[in-house]
């Protein structure tokens, strides 16, 4: 039962960060599940895809809608290069070692971080 409240807690957190932030799937999900819970990188990631559907779909873009923060032209076309681009690269990353994974997505968060703390 406790675990049923720490992926609930985790989920409200992430679900909180992604509505402020616009994140929660890449920089809350998946450390946590690897960190926390254990999960491998591989599983941590295909988990975060799994979970982001339909909660992220369905309140949170329908609370940007109303309040006029959704383009609806780009919106189907970003959604359709989403969804194929998805797939790509869940199958370009399956052969990728574990530990090779986690250090390429450390090193994008960070990268991520550095631009958006000193860029314009």
């Amino acid at each position: 039962m406790l675990i049923v409240i720490e992926f609930l807690a985790l989920g409200l957190v992430a679900g909180i960060f992604g509505g402020i932030f616009g994140l929660g799937g890449g920089v809350i999900l998946i450390p946590a599940l690897v960190y926390i819970f254990g999960f491998s990188q591989h599983s941590a990631q295909g988990t975060t895809l799994a979970i982001m559907v339909p909660p992220i779909g369905l309140l949170a873009a329908w609370r940007y809608y109303t309040n006029g923060y959704v383009d609806l032209h780009a919106t189907p076309l970003i959604c359709l290069g989403f969804f194929f681009g998805g797939l790509m690269g869940a199958q370009m990353i399956q052969p990728v070692p574990d530990l090779l994974l986690k250090r390429l997505f450390g090193g994008f968060l960070l990268l991520v971080a550095v631009r958006m703390m000193f860029g314009k």
